[in-house]
């Protein structure tokens, strides 16, 4: 394989899906987005999108939760902060806990390829913050093609997965399926879940009770199976009609470091797009989609000891109804769009013991709130001679309510726009700079959210939060190398965090009550990436990330001003082999410095440095079928990458002074896969 295709390959998995020539840089790709393609094929160990993306992209940190279902942090944002839309469509957990986050409703196998937009430089979308991961899922073709997959690995790990498309120039479909089962993972030290709790029960920090049951020490760690559906019809020449359909099933999702688990989640998601192109002088494409997601996430204290006469179940829906509509006309050298995006969250959730549910008046978690957007956008594309301008400007209009009448409801307004500009110095050098505002709203956890003591943890009277960010960066093309530098600076206004000093006494003990607060804060930092050929067959691929936060003022009651859930930096390298166009190897390096600037008096804690070593290697034969071995963390390491921030309800501690528990990475895994294309 030539360096041409080397560096083309490369430069498509850390910069952009545009195709990239050997010593060209294209000026139309958007320099601000890192392109993570072939999912499916790169991180087929399991279908955990978190952890592929943490693997792959210097810029994500990892939220570790469980086996499965893991959340992510994007330059030191995570939550609502972030904004996941899947083929467009937005998709909320229904977990206050985060056992079900938004990337955790797409597989591995059903993905094309993944755009991350660091920054407030999209207002097509409702709720970009500081950057927005895109996930694209595979799209239907003319040519009858598929695979069958079937891979295993340690821990008693089992996946089968399909896709099948077909069709004409007219109607092209795609049909999508996948099971996978594990056992409970062994971290470096030996310690599967029942392990890693009982060290912690042994040591005095949590009592016996958060501990499984004996019927219940040998659950597998999780089951998920998925389907996915799309039909595609080419109605006329300029028009199409794109129908879709993904669902999700996942039983007995262990959550070790909760006391609960999850008994199911369960999700569906509907798409219909509609697209017409060159419809006259005002309109080069017509988009139009409607779509709803929904889950449902019941977690239960059922599997524990402290479950064994009298359990409780905490029971949540969520339902998103989407609309959007926009037009796009060329104008002389301006792209310009317009259009109107709309969506409709509820939110509901209740408590239940023993399988009876509890009075609403005290027990209704999150009553039945509707979270209601209407957006007006409108950008402009400027293509000159050497520069790129995108401008862009979003008004948004929400207002929140809910079913208790006890709780208010809250409005919120918001103008937010961009501009950010790319200069081509020549065809190997190019600059960009953006600023921008964005801002998202509190969700009904952090406004109503009740315990279940009937406590009022949300709070009523946030505030929306506000980001003004300016990023800049450079990107250079040598004859065998490429390198991209950027930086970031955000201030965050009314920043929503968690104060665990907030508490009130109910029935003599102290719990959480109006823990959410307004706060100012930044955060900045910087990122550095880039590929270097080394011969015709070896080529490395690396980068590194970094963020520092702070809040302007500590909290109420505090001292500390360090920003929550800002990992510290991060690192990725890895030598890439090619034997020959059938057989690849590669070796990649995932490492991280120790978290010392931590949020201390919000839960988290010191947390040691680790490097680890991933091995894999794929060989195709007889054409159609490839076969790959994988290590991960070859040396069996003992490690975390997520900290223990308070808006977690994590395992209780028996001494208000013991830190909370974390939950370790896995330790060795070996894996394999087959393949076979047609």
């Amino acid at each position: 394989m030539g360096k041409g295709m080397y560096l083309s390959l490369a430069c498509t998995l850390w910069i952009q899906a545009a195709q990239v020539e050997l010593g060209i840089i294209d000026v139309h790709a958007k320099v601000g987005t890192e392109v993570i393609k072939d999912v499916s094929g790169e991180d087929i160990k399991s279908a955990d999108l978190a952890e592929a993306l943490f693997k792959q992209s210097p810029s994500i940190s990892l939220v570790r939760r469980s086996g499965i279902a893991n959340d992510i942090i994007v330059r030191g944002q995570k939550k609502d902060n972030i904004n996941v839309t899947i083929d467009g469509m937005k998709i909320y957990g229904a977990c206050p806990n985060r056992m079900d986050p938004p990337i955790s409703h797409v597989l591995t196998n059903n993905i094309d390829y993944i755009e991350i937009n660091e920054g407030p430089y999209n207002v097509e979308d409702f709720g970009v913050l500081s950057a927005e991961v895109k996930v694209h899922t595979l799209k239907p073709e003319k040519e009858v093609h598929g695979d069958i997959n079937v891979g295993m690995g340690s821990w008693g790990y089992k996946k089968g997965s399909f896709f099948v498309s077909g069709g004409n120039d007219t109607v092209r479909f795609l049909l999508s399926g996948s099971t996978e089962s594990s056992e409970q993972y062994k971290d470096g030290d030996g310690n599967n879940f029942i392990g890693q709790i009982q060290r912690e029960i042994d040591a005095g920090k949590v009592p016996a009770s958060v501990q499984y049951q004996d019927k219940y020490k040998n659950l597998d760690a999780y089951s998920k199976k998925t389907v996915m559906a799309k039909l595609f019809w080419n109605m006329t020449d300029n028009q199409e009609l794109r129908l879709s359909y993904t669902g999700n099933r996942s039983d007995d999702v262990l959550y070790p470091s909760s006391k609960m688990d999850a008994l199911y989640d369960d999700s569906n998601l509907y798409n219909v797009e509609y697209i017409a192109k060159d419809l006259g002088r005002y309109s080069q494409e017509l988009y139009v989609q409607l779509y709803r997601s929904d889950v449902e996430h019941p977690m239960s204290t059922k599997y524990r000891t402290m479950g064994a006469v009298n359990y409780m179940t905490h029971t949540l829906t969520t339902q998103v109804d989407g609309v959007k509509i926009k037009n796009s006309v060329v104008w002389d050298n301006h792209t310009i769009t317009g259009g109107i995006d709309y969506t409709l969250r509820n939110w509901d959730g209740g408590y239940y013991k023993n399988d009876i549910p509890l009075p609403e008046t005290k027990f209704h978690s999150i009553w039945d709130v509707d979270t209601k957007n209407i957006g007006f956008f409108l950008k402009d594309k400027i293509t000159m001679d050497k520069l790129i301008l995108d401008i862009g400007l979003r008004f948004d209009d929400t207002s929140i309510t809910s079913a208790n009448n006890t709780q208010q409801s809250n409005d919120y307004a918001e103008l937010n726009g961009y501009i950010n500009g790319t200069y081509m110095m020549n065809t190997q050098t190019r600059f960009f700079a953006g600023v921008g505002k964005s801002s998202r709203v509190p969700d009904a956890k952090e406004l109503y959210w009740l315990g279940s003591m009937g406590n009022e943890i949300g709070n009523p009277t946030l505030e929306n939060t506000v980001n003004y960010e300016f990023d800049i960066g450079v990107e250079h093309q040598f004859d065998n190398s490429m390198v991209k530098f950027k930086a970031f600076y955000s201030m965050l206004n009314d920043f929503i965090a968690y104060n665990a000093s907030n508490t009130m006494l109910m029935m003599g003990k102290p719990v959480a009550y109006h823990a959410y607060e307004n706060v100012d804060a930044t955060v900045y930092g910087f990122e550095f990436s880039g590929t270097y050929i080394a011969t015709d067959s070896i080529y490395f691929d690396y980068g590194v990330a970094y963020q520092r936060g702070e809040k302007d003022t500590p909290l109420t009651g505090q001292l500390d001003t360090d920003m929550p859930e800002i990992p510290p930096f991060k690192y990725n390298f890895a030598l890439n082999y090619d034997w020959d166009e059938s057989f690849t190897i590669r070796a990649e390096i995932v490492g991280s410095d120790a978290w010392t600037r931590i949020d201390n008096e919000n839960g988290e804690q010191p947390l040691d440095a680790y490097t680890i070593l991933n091995l894999n290697a794929s060989k195709t034969f007889a054409n159609n079928f490839e076969i790959t071995i994988g290590i991960d963390n070859l040396f069996d390491t003992t490690y975390a990458v997520s900290n223990t921030y308070k808006d977690l309800i994590l395992l209780p501690t028996i001494s208000v002074n013991d830190t909370i528990v974390l939950m370790n990475e896995p330790g060795r895994y070996f894996y394999t896969n087959l393949r076979y294309k047609f």
